[in-house]
C-alpha cells in the first residue's frame, strides 16, 4: 500500500505549480507526457461510499472506469479500479477491458465482476488534464491536475453532449511507498502549499447534486 497526499491549489496556474516542483530539492521532473484522464465513477442509490469519504470513514471504497484521451464517445482502452482506503495508506485493483464507445457502455460493464454482485450503478462523469513529475531517486512521484469538469451520468447523454460544471482548482498529489514515509518529510518541507483532504468524487457530487 502506498501514500497519497493531496494539495488542493487555487489561484495559481498550472506552469507555476509546476515550476515549484522544477525547483524542489528532490530534483522531480516529467516523467511523461501530459494527456487527459477521464473518468466514470459509480455509487450505490443511497450514494454510500459518497458519504462514507465525506465522514472520513477510515476503510473505504471507490470504483470507477477510466479511460484516457481527448474523444468524449470513444473509449480506448478503459480500466476498471476498485480504490481501497485503510486510514492513509491505499492501493488499488485493477481490471483492463476491450476498447468501446459510449453506445456500448451497458456490454462493458457486463464484463465487470464487481457490477454483477454489489449495488453500483454509474453516478458521476468527469475529466481533466494531468501531468507526470518524478523524483530523481525514483522514490516519489507527483501528478497534477487541471481543468477539472464534472457532470452528472446519462445514460442517453455522452460526454459530447453534456454540460460539465468546471472546477479551476489544481490538485497536487504526492505518491510514495508506505517506507518512504519517513523521507517525505523532506519533500513537504519544500512544497509551499497546504496538506488538504481532497477527492474528485467527493467534489463532483457536490457539484453536480449540490
Amino acid at each position: 500500500m502506498r501514500y497519497e497526499r493531496k494539495y488542493r491549489i487555487e489561484g495559481l496556474s498550472p506552469p507555476w505549480v509546476a515550476q515549484v516542483l522544477r525547483s524542489h530539492p528532490a530534483s522531480f521532473r516529467p516523467l511523461f507526457p501530459d494527456r487527459q484522464v477521464n473518468n466514470i465513477y459509480f455509487d450505490t442509490p443511497a450514494l454510500d461510499e459518497f458519504y462514507q469519504n465525506v465522514a472520513g470513514n477510515p476503510q473505504r471504497r471507490k470504483h470507477r472506469l477510466r479511460w484516457y484521451g481527448k474523444t468524449a464517445v470513444q473509449l480506448p482502452h478503459p480500466v476498471f479500479e476498485i480504490k481501497i482506503k485503510d486510514g492513509e495508506l491505499g492501493t488499488k485493483e485493477s481490471q483492463k477491458l476491450s476498447s468501446t464507445d459510449w453506445k456500448d457502455l451497458r456490454s462493458l460493464f457486463q464484463q465487470i465482476p464487481a457490477l454483477q454482485y454489489l449495488p453500483l450503478r454509474p453516478v458521476l462523469i468527469n475529466s481533466y488534464d494531468r501531468s507526470y513529475w518524478g523524483s530523481a531517486d525514483g522514490r516519489f512521484r507527483i501528478t497534477i491536475d487541471w481543468k477539472m469538469n464534472f457532470a452528472p451520468f446519462s445514460w442517453s447523454h455522452p460526454p459530447v453532449n453534456t454540460q460539465f460544471i468546471d472546477d479551476m482548482a489544481c490538485v497536487l498529489e504526492l505518491k510514495y511507498e508506505q517506507e518512504y514515509d519517513q523521507a517525505a518529510q523532506d519533500i513537504f518541507a519544500h512544497l509551499p502549499f497546504r496538506l488538504t483532504k481532497n477527492s474528485k468524487y467527493v467534489m463532483g457530487v457536490s457539484l453536480v447534486m449540490g
